[in-house]
């Protein structure tokens, strides 16, 4: 008698159901780590700005406005990144979820995290996003 040489459809179709099921299991993980790393350059990007204040605040009377700080706004493809407020003590930075980015909201639709803070204090909000 012949040995045979290759996979029965019943072996193939398990295998198939195996692979489909990691592939269930793995993909919304894969998703969540996709969004943090991408939140967590935006927070990369807000503690740089928070540097380039402190360089501006140097040299000159007051913190650096959005139009001042043109030219140290990072760039991002799903984050934009401003000044919120700027004065001669204190200022507030923030970095938003672009319009139709993944960024906008979680794999359970929650959109806290859409919009992240820093001011000169270094206080971050929503506390929950910056961990």
């Amino acid at each position: 008698m012949a040995k045979s040489l290759g996979f029965t459809l019943i072996e193939l179709l398990i295998a198939l159901t195996i692979v489909a099921i990691l592939a269930t299991i793995a993909y919304p993980n894969f998703a969540g780590y996709l969004l943090k790393s991408k939140r967590i350059e935006a927070i990369q990007g807000l503690h740089s700005m928070q540097l380039q204040q402190e360089e501006w605040r140097i040299s000159h009377p007051a913190y650096a406005s959005n139009d001042d700080a043109a030219h140290f706004l990072p760039s991002h493809p799903h984050y934009e990144f401003k000044v919120k407020a700027a004065s001669d003590t204190d200022y507030v930075l923030e970095a938003n979820a672009k319009n139709g980015s993944a960024q906008q909201q979680d794999k359970a639709g929650n959109t806290a995290c859409h919009t992240l803070t820093l001011n000169r204090n270094s206080t971050k909000t929503p506390a929950a996003c910056w961990q």
